[in-house]
Formats: structure tokens, sequence, C-alpha cells
């Protein structure tokens, strides 16, 4: 479920990156939740295409973070705002990673 949920927060960074088709196959399989015959039946294609551009799009965002680390830096940037005492500057700063 982790790896699950670390793709999907990897999409919103990097979603935009990948091609439209591998956009489209992801968005049907993560948020969708079709399964791959259900995917490929719609596009109509084989149920092999679908699982291949799944997981070039997943090895894109993969590569995509490895090499720009936008997640892990919005994450060390949380959790140091999270220790500022002024509760206005810490929702303000919150609300500027959260955008």
């Amino acid at each position: 479920m982790d790896e699950i949920n670390n793709l999907i927060i990897l999409y919103d960074y990097y979603g935009n990156l990948l091609t439209s088709s591998q956009q489209n196959y992801f968005v049907e399989y993560y948020f969708n939740n079709l399964s791959l015959s259900e995917i490929s039946e719609n596009l109509n294609v084989s149920r092999n295409a679908v699982h291949k551009q799944l997981r070039v799009a997943c090895d894109k965002l993969l590569e995509y973070e490895e090499k720009l680390k936008f997640l892990d830096k919005t994450n060390k940037l949380r959790a140091l705002v999270l220790k500022e005492a002024d509760e206005k500057l810490r929702n303000s700063m919150l609300e500027i990673l959260d955008n």
C-alpha cells in the first residue's frame, strides 16, 4: 500500500512529465481503480501493452524523484516547518508547501 501511495504522490509532482497515454493509463489504474483488462478493453489495446506502459510510467516517476528529489525536499521542509513555534508563521509556511 505504501508503494501505491508513494507512486500517487510522485504522480502529483511529476505526472505532467509523462506522455498523455502514460498519464491516461496511470489515472485509469491508480485513480479509477480499473483492472489491466478493463483498461485494455476500453482503449482497444492488449493487456500486456497496458501493463508495459504502466511499468514505464512508474519507473519514470521513480527516476524523476531520484534525480530531482522534490518529494524528499518537500518532506524535509515540512518537518522543519512543523518545528516552528509561531503558529501563524507555521500555518503560512504549510500553506505554501501545500500549494
